[in-house]
């Protein structure tokens, strides 16, 4: 199976991070020295994915910016003698082959996904979702690419939730039959803790075949009017067509401000030259909060 694309959905509005996100897209907020989105592009080209495909709205376009040249930035910084960065912002610019859709209406992620169709055509792709980032050796959509192309199946990332926070996710039923993989049978958005068929809760990683698309095309509206990603991996897993992979490595939800916050000092901690001064200056803040009281 040749898996060649990555679909990143960019194209919504943020809100559970505002008011960060008024002006600026939730993608491009930063995690120790990058822009969230750059991490995902990251994850994807590491993995041997070739092409990105932004499923994007027209006010996106920082998006795509950034993944382009900035000739008066890579002056300043030549001019300055200003080396390393200006290595660093040129890679960036050069790290992967950006395609552009626009998504007009925001109908929903299996709408999104709809939208690059025609970029994808006939291929398998993989879609990856900017509020779930994934760190560690051989960890995120590389995991469900190894899964995709021994099944042969539409492939979903899952991983393990304490039981009273179910009710936040998209939760799986289904049998392993290898370590860390699963026969998907049923999909419950979002259940009560003690109704949901398990603990695995779906995360934005995914491996899609192209039938992903006529499912998407005559699937009737949703929740909310949308039509949803999860309803259409229903009909996959009602017809044995789809496996779960349960990931491996650190995740952070950027779109939770807790998380979004950890993420960041967990990568300020893995810099040697910030990593002292950071932990001084936390060890002083801990005093002041209500921590020591509790």
């Amino acid at each position: 199976m040749d898996i060649r694309k990555a679909v990143i959905p960019v194209a919504g509005w943020g809100t559970r991070s505002l008011p960060a996100t008024k002006n600026i897209p939730k993608e491009m907020l930063p995690i120790y020295k990058k822009p969230i989105v750059q991490y995902i592009v990251e994850e994807a080209i590491g993995a041997g994915l070739q092409d990105v495909v932004f499923v994007t709205n027209q006010n996106k376009k920082i998006i795509e910016d950034h993944f382009d040249r900035s000739f008066l930035l890579e002056q300043l910084l030549e001019r300055g003698g200003k080396m390393q960065l200006l290595k660093e912002v040129r890679q960036v610019a050069d790290m992967c082959n950006m395609i552009s859709v626009r998504q007009k209406e925001q109908l929903g992620l299996g709408h999104a996904v709809l939208c690059a169709k025609e970029v994808c055509k006939n291929e398998p792709f993989a879609v990856m979702l900017g509020d779930d980032l994934m760190f560690g050796m051989n960890a995120g959509i590389i995991e469900l690419l190894d899964a995709a192309r021994t099944e042969g199946k539409a492939v979903v990332g899952v991983i393990d939730v304490p039981r009273e926070k179910v009710n936040r996710y998209g939760i799986i039923q289904g049998e392993e039959f290898a370590p860390n993989l699963f026969r998907v049978r049923n999909l419950v958005e979002k259940p009560k803790p003690e109704e949901a068929p398990s603990t695995l809760a779906i995360t934005g990683r995914y491996v899609l075949l192209p039938e992903i698309f006529d499912i998407l095309e005559n699937q009737e509206p949703g929740v909310g009017g949308e039509i949803q990603l999860t309803d259409a991996l229903q009909g996959l897993a009602d017809q044995d067509k789809l496996i779960a992979v349960k990931l491996q490595g650190q995740r952070f939800d950027a779109g939770d401000w807790v998380e979004y916050l950890t993420a960041n000092i967990y990568f300020a901690l893995h810099d040697e030259e910030l990593h002292d001064d950071l932990v001084k200056r936390l060890m002083e803040l801990l005093p002041c909060t209500d921590l020591n009281k509790k």
